[in-house]
Formats: C-alpha cells, sequence, structure tokens
C-alpha cells in the first residue's frame, strides 16, 4: 500500500511542479527527499490557503502586467523616431544601436524601453527608414518606424 501526502513546492522541482504549486506526492518521496532538502512544506489547511492566495495575487499581477503592455503597444504603433547621427560621405560613424533608439524613444516620446527589448533585423549603417520591433511582454509585440537622419 503506496502512502500519499500533499505538499506545497517552495522551489521549482525537476519533473514535477513549479514554486508555489500544491501537489500529492508518495510518503517516501516527500518525507525523504523534498522536505529534507527543503523544496516542499507539508500542506495544512492554513498553508493551502497562503498558497492560493499568493496564486490569486500572482495571476492579477501578471494580468495586470499584460493589459499595462498591451496599453503601452497600442500607443507606441506606428510611432516614428528620429535619431540623428553624424554622417561622413554618406556613411554613419559607427551604428545605430538598440540603445540610441531607447535613448531617442525616452528623450522625443517619453517612453522609456529597455535595449533589450528592442530588435533589429540587421545593425543600422546608412542613413534612412528602418522597422524595429518592441517585445513589450511575450504576448505583446509592436513595430516602430526609426529614421536615421544626418545631424
Amino acid at each position: 500500500m503506496v502512502f500519499q501526502m500533499k505538499v506545497i513546492l517552495l522551489e521549482d522541482v525537476k519533473s514535477k511542479k513549479k514554486k508555489g504549486q500544491i501537489i500529492e506526492v508518495s510518503e517516501g518521496y516527500g518525507r525523504n527527499f523534498l522536505l529534507p532538502k527543503k523544496l516542499a512544506a507539508v500542506a495544512t489547511d492554513s498553508s493551502v490557503n497562503e498558497a492560493k492566495q499568493a496564486e490569486k495575487a500572482k495571476a492579477h499581477h501578471a494580468q495586470q502586467e499584460l493589459d499595462e503592455s498591451r496599453l503601452l503597444g497600442a500607443q507606441l504603433k506606428d510611432l516614428v523616431v528620429k535619431v540623428p547621427v553624424k554622417v561622413g560621405d554618406g556613411k554613419l560613424f559607427g551604428t545605430v544601436t538598440n540603445q540610441n533608439i531607447a535613448d531617442h524613444l525616452k528623450a522625443d516620446h517619453g517612453f522609456e524601453i529597455k535595449k533589450q527589448k528592442i530588435e533589429l533585423k540587421s545593425p543600422i549603417k546608412k542613413i534612412g527608414s528602418y522597422t524595429a520591433t518592441l517585445k513589450l511582454h511575450t504576448d505583446v509585440t509592436t513595430q516602430i518606424e526609426v529614421q536615421v537622419v544626418p545631424e
């Protein structure tokens, strides 16, 4: 006869579940592996309620973050960012980077976007108009136009 016990995971457990989830495991696995390594705690009524409240708060926060990203994406859609650069003989001195675009987004338009969220298809080395993709959230992306103009 195999005895089961309910535990709340305190850390992510490989081949099991994620932190904060309530799972049922064999008593031997729980007592000999999960509990001594502090990967889980025994699920009591109060700890189950706390875990459920934490899960609800996490879901609410994730939904709020998604809504904010969608709103920001709608505001940024079809935005044109002008990046003035030094030019010599029709070529740029250097390249226009994600950081340059992020700086001009903040300075000219007031949007603070991290450079890691800005993707360019290829490095910008000439004057012209380019498209940059902004990954605001795992589910929200938008595109802006980047115009590289001489200083």
